[in-house]
């Protein structure tokens, strides 16, 4: 099946072939644009595309953009929820929960979901300091001290990276702004990739585990041996080894960015617009996902990787380890020591972490999440009851207020009690 994005822009050129078409077929003059789309907002142009923070202020929260630089120059964006209009508590201590997206993703996709589902929402709702992360190089981090996103130099990331220095200056800069100060750690939150970021900073930087009070991993994504995933085992044995494909792939933006065809997006799956259609149609109906927030979704993704973020995952999968980036023999030996590279100590991870998964998602196997589930000193572990409960359910599913974000805010409720009562 042609993906969502594709199917869009060839109705886009069908569009801008049938106008050109009449143009040179008929007489000057004769073409009348406002009968031809029947909509004021084709004269008027592409509106501005929202923003994470345009999005949660459009529900009435108060909303902030911050730019946090990185112990190695690179400025990601965060959006944060302070607190919620509901309650009124701006002036109360609010616990912080720092929330990040998975691959290719960005931090709209906590907020899709709109205010009654959304996890940011309720966490604000429920008295929480909400901060919502992006990796390097996606829609809102696409900023460095001295590199340019032209430069080959900035795309040479993987997740390694955005785990060991992004996920810890967002970590320090939430408990140093205002409401963080005099608070020691965090409650931490993660989709696919953004468990994977954990797993590489708390295992690298143990001292980090003091600042996590509870860490939920949704889709825990780190030993891939079993993956299920077509797609992956198809091209992980070109991709996942030091070939010459690799080196071809590797060190640059996947998807390059392009502010001209993401408004485009944006704009076709606005409700007012004439396109939305197009939009629903690309949405399986299948009960299980809230469409509304998957067609928004179209409008905000993807949001940008390094393509060596891909390939540091089909490394995984190829090797069965969960390990540093393979560089081959020789640039290993300069790096590590060792012509493999080392595998990561998670046994060093004594935060409380919360591993919730399933049995259909072809990401996350059961048995390789239950494997690192073994090796974690401090880990409970959450099996969703639903059998069909897959990867992106984790994000999307209709009940996912009810069988995901309900219960995680309750274990971070318990803990706060708990702390408190200390």
């Amino acid at each position: 099946m042609k993906s969502p994005i594709f199917r869009q822009l060839l109705i886009l050129i069908g569009l801008a072939v049938a106008t050109y078409s009449a143009a040179i077929d008929g007489p000057v003059g004769a073409i009348d644009f406002y009968q031809l789309y029947d909509n004021p907002e084709a004269h008027i142009g592409l509106k501005d595309r929202l923003t994470t923070a345009d999005r949660i202020a459009a529900h009435g929260y108060p909303s902030e953009h911050h730019h946090v630089l990185t112990e190695d120059g690179y400025i990601v964006g965060i959006f944060r929820i302070p607190y919620s209009h509901k309650l009124q508590n701006q002036n109360e201590k609010r616990p912080i929960v720092l929330i990040q997206h998975g691959l290719m993703s960005c931090s709209d996709a906590w907020i899709l979901c709109g205010p009654n589902d959304g996890l940011p929402y309720l966490l604000a709702d429920a008295g929480y300091d909400v901060w919502m992360g992006n990796g390097r190089g996606n829609t809102y981090s696409r900023n460095h001290t001295t590199l340019s996103t032209k430069h080959p130099h900035f795309w040479q990331f993987s997740w390694h990276e955005i785990g060991l220095y992004d996920i810890a200056a967002m970590i320090d800069y939430a408990l140093s702004t205002d409401n963080g100060k005099g608070q020691d750690a965090i409650h931490y939150v993660g989709h696919s990739q953004g468990t994977t970021v954990f797993f590489a900073l708390m295992s690298s930087r143990p001292e980090y585990n003091k600042k996590i009070k509870t860490a939920h991993m949704f889709a825990p994504v780190a030993i891939m041996k079993n993956l299920a995933n077509k797609l992956v085992r198809a091209v992980g044995p070109y991709l996942g080894h030091q070939t010459i494909y690799a080196k071809l792939f590797g060190s640059q933006e996947f998807l390059p960015y392009n502010d001209f065809l993401m408004a485009l997006l944006f704009n076709m799956c606005q409700p007012d617009f004439m396109l939305r259609p197009v939009c629903e149609s690309d949405v399986e109906l299948d009960g299980r996902v809230n469409t509304t927030a998957l067609t928004e979704g179209l409008s905000t993704h993807p949001g940008g990787c390094s393509t060596d973020q891909m390939l540091h995952y089909l490394q995984e999968q190829q090797s069965g380890y969960f390990r540093q980036f393979d560089y081959g023999p020789k640039k290993n030996l300069q790096v590590y020591g060792s012509e493999e590279p080392p595998e990561y100590p998670v046994e060093l991870i004594t935060s409380d972490v919360h591993m919730w998964y399933s049995d259909n998602d072809d990401l996350a196997a059961v048995e390789d999440v239950e494997a690192l589930g073994l090796r974690l000193p401090k880990k409970f572990m959450h099996r969703m009851v639903d059998k069909e409960w897959d990867h992106v359910d984790f994000a999307l599913n209709w009940k996912i207020r009810e069988y995901l974000n309900e219960p995680v805010i309750a274990i971070m409720e318990e803990y706060e009690k708990e702390t408190s009562d200390i």
